[in-house]
């Protein structure tokens, strides 16, 4: 327990998705003008991540690995050159049907997202869980909590920032830096601390 408990810490914190690898930059941005959005967001996130990551291990143990096929007569063949596509057409299906699922009973939260909500099914952060996934060799547990991790990590990012951008709404900004001027130094301040668990982790 104590072993995913530090997993479920290390994915949200050190590995932050958007401050710390960097991944899904283009709606870590777009969307956290608005603290509602980006909570909507985050919980989107947390949703898709928490479910593709242990589908997709799933999928990739019992049918792509090396040996999988082991049951049916095949131990020799393998089918891991086809995980990319795999795990895409998982992160999509869930995303539709999550679409669905916001248009039929969240309609404000699902015209909040307009455009965005789509391509969550291209989101470079929810694939990266996925693949991580497969490089680390993670057991199912072990997925299920990294991606719930990894989408909870991506939600305090992106609701944090979002605070900050609606005080700063307020604020007697130069030209220069009023919109994503000024959003993107908060991300890099952001970015440095979350810098410093991974410093805490190393110690």
């Amino acid at each position: 327990m104590t072993d995913l408990w530090s997993l479920f810490l290390r994915a949200s914190f050190v590995e932050n998705m958007p401050l710390s690898l960097f991944l899904g930059l283009c709606t870590f941005l777009a969307l956290s003008r608005r603290t509602e959005t980006a909570l909507g967001l985050g919980v989107a996130m947390t949703a898709v991540m928490g479910v593709t990551v242990p589908l997709n291990q799933l999928l990739y143990v019992w049918f792509l690995a090396p040996g999988a096929w082991g049951w049916a007569g095949l131990p020799e063949l393998d089918l891991s050159y086809l995980s990319l596509v795999a795990f895409i057409g998982v992160i999509a299906a869930t995303v539709q049907l999550l679409e669905m699922v916001l248009d039929r009973f969240f309609p404000a939260v699902y015209a909040a997202f307009g455009v965005f909500l789509p391509l969550l099914t291209v989101q470079c952060a929810i694939l990266a869980g996925s693949l991580f996934m497969q490089e680390r060799r993670y057991g199912l547990a072990e997925s299920a909590v990294y991606g719930l991790g990894s989408g909870a990590g991506f939600a305090v990012a992106v609701v944090v920032l979002s605070a900050v951008r609606t005080r700063l709404a307020y604020a007697d900004l130069p030209d220069g830096l009023r919109g994503l001027g000024i959003t993107f130094i908060l991300a890099g301040l952001m970015s440095l601390g979350f810098a410093s668990f991974a410093l805490m982790a190393a110690q």
